[in-house]
């Protein structure tokens, strides 16, 4: 029997080759969304770092316009995206005469914040549901491409007359099939995991830039509130 590669896929079975080219082609998905994803958290990550050095002075001076002009350069920050919902809430709330209150402002902010924060989640888990299925399914759908084998190694032998000769194709392919679904299923489960682990630091971070917002904003307001006592 010739064990190459291109020898062993000829001696495959018509559904033997069917499984392969399906977990050919979840491996392939799989590797998309890695990379894609790996590429997305990474932009998130050094925006929101680029984001925090430029906010810092236009915070400190009160220029909210200014501030959110530099939140829509980064794009791809999830900081970025949370920030700017508190600043525009925040500012039309404020401006809006009907409320006399200044605590609408900041619990407005706040809420904004909230909902941003978890539709930026949200974001950030695109796709992560596909290497689940795949971690998930890819051993099953190799197990199924290993009883065919099997069933394919037992016909060989039923119309050879038996020997290792007759069934080894069988067997090789039945191999073949478990291999490439474990294969195909390790690089998505850990992908999946470290992805996990990566969102929920970025949901802490935007949990606290969130807090941080929300307790400058109501300094804002106390002050505004001075002021105008004053």
């Amino acid at each position: 029997m010739d064990m190459s590669y291109m020898g062993l896929w000829k001696s495959m079975s018509g559904g033997a080759k069917a499984v392969v080219i399906v977990m050919f082609i979840m491996s392939i998905y799989s590797i998309w969304v890695m990379v894609e994803r790996f590429i997305t958290f990474n932009q998130a990550k050094n925006q929101s770092l680029k984001l925090l050095g430029a906010l810092s002075n236009l915070l400190t001076k009160g220029d909210y316009q200014q501030a959110i002009d530099v939140t829509k350069k980064y794009k791809q920050s999830h900081l970025a995206k949370v920030i700017s919902a508190g600043l525009l809430e925040f500012e039309a709330a404020r401006r809006d005469k009907r409320f006399v209150d200044p605590e609408v402002p900041v619990e407005a902010a706040r809420q904004g914040m909230d909902r941003t924060a978890m539709i930026t989640v949200a974001e950030l888990k695109e796709n992560l549901g596909v290497l689940a299925t795949i971690g998930a399914t890819a051993p099953f759908v190799g197990l199924f491409g290993t009883v065919i084998g099997i069933i394919h190694a037992f016909d060989k032998m039923a119309t050879s007359g038996g020997g290792i000769a007759s069934v080894s194709a069988g067997i090789a392919e039945a191999l073949i099939t478990t291999a490439f679904g474990l294969f195909v299923a390790i690089p998505a489960v850990w992908a999946y995991n470290y992805f996990q682990n990566r969102i929920d630091r970025f949901t802490v971070e935007m949990s606290n830039s969130g807090s941080e917002m929300a307790i400058y904003f109501m300094k804002e307001a106390e002050g505004n509130e001075k002021s105008s006592v004053a």
